[in-house]
């Protein structure tokens, strides 16, 4: 009969990247709620919300029942930025439910995000400079933007937040255009470590993950963010001083973004198609969704930025791309999880 531990090993073993199936799902049902479609709008809503609260409990069931395996990820340079994942999503929870007019609880989805993301940045670079055995270029993986993520995430909700908690705006809009700077800068250094380990270092196709795609989603969310930041109202003088900066950044990043979907559309044929390797579900595979759904919003809010109405055809066309891939990816899951219920009965 097997161990009370032996039981629990899914549990034990759970990845850390998650909490990228509710960042997905509600960058999706933002995505088509601005489109016009809030039907299934509303249906990813109740999802993000459900995902959220399972997840949360899970991972706190973790954490209190495994803590040396919760620290061993921690400490692993290679997982340690995923953690970011709960700080994206919380801040995409806080945006549904922002939609939905429950406003207190958004605000409380950001200084949750913010003081987890704290705790986080000093964490996982701490691992980086104390627990970094390897020393090389080779320890960088499309997780590490995550970090980036997280950060312009925090800034995407703040915006919203803003009119709702009084006399501290002037104090919020500086601390998100400080958000928003670090996240530029960080997407600065880990892309560049990144576009030099892939493309001048000896690599396997086992080492093109799908969190690669988090490298376009990245870039993609502070297009989104340097955007909102921009048709915000400049509350602060340093804002209005660069505002056409701003402007300049969020067309520019979102260029870059762009650039990498069809490279990381040819990395998947090129390891799936020319080198055979199956195709399975794989937790990090929300990984490419959520770049999906936040390129389709990221896409919409530049088109609003810049006055360049024409860029809405590609969010209309993008929105239903990650739809379906979020209902393959689902689909994915769902014969994962009962495969392992009947091999359990067995």
């Amino acid at each position: 009969m097997p161990s009370e531990s032996d039981r629990l090993n899914w549990l034990k073993t759970l990845h850390p990247t998650y909490f990228a199936m509710t960042m997905a799902t509600g960058i999706i049902a933002i995505a088509l709620d601005i489109l016009g479609n809030p039907v299934f709008s509303d249906v990813l809503y109740w999802s993000t919300v459900a995902s959220w609260c399972i997840l949360a409990i899970l991972y706190i069931w973790r954490t209190v029942r495994f803590p040396k395996a919760v620290w061993a990820d921690l400490t692993n340079p290679r997982l340690t930025f995923n953690y970011f994942t709960f700080v994206a999503a919380t801040d995409v929870l806080g945006l549904v439910l922002y939609i939905h007019d429950h406003v207190v609880s958004a605000i409380a989805c950001w200084w949750i995000a913010l003081i987890v993301w704290a705790v986080l940045l000093y964490c996982s670079f701490g691992v980086l400079m104390l627990f970094h055995h390897e020393r090389n270029v080779n320890i960088v993986d499309g997780g590490w933007l995550i970090c980036i993520v997280g950060t312009q995430s925090l800034v995407l909700l703040g915006l919203k937040i803003i009119p709702d908690i009084g006399d501290y705006d002037r104090w919020m809009m500086f601390a998100l255009f400080m958000l928003w700077g670090l996240g530029l800068f960080l997407y600065a250094i880990f892309v560049t470590l990144f576009s030099y380990r892939i493309f001048f270092q000896e690599i396997t196709p086992d080492d093109y993950t799908p969190q690669m795609w988090v490298i376009m989603g990245a870039a993609a969310i502070c297009a989104n963010a340097s955007s909102g930041i921009e048709m915000s109202s400049p509350i602060i003088d340093a804002i209005y001083e660069v505002h056409a900066v701003i402007e300049a950044v969020a067309v520019i990043t979102w260029t870059w973004a762009t650039w990498w979907i069809p490279l990381l559309v040819v990395i998947g044929i090129w390891k799936h198609g020319v080198h055979k390797i199956p195709l399975r579900y794989d937790p990090r595979q929300w990984s490419i969704v959520f770049p999906l759904g936040m390129y389709t919003v990221a896409t919409y809010q530049v088109s609003l930025a810049a006055e360049f109405d024409a860029l809405h055809l590609i969010s209309h066309v993008t929105v239903w791309i990650a739809l379906l891939a979020w209902f393959l990816i689902v689909f994915a899951l769902g014969r994962r999880m009962t495969g392992g219920l009947l091999q359990k009965n067995r």
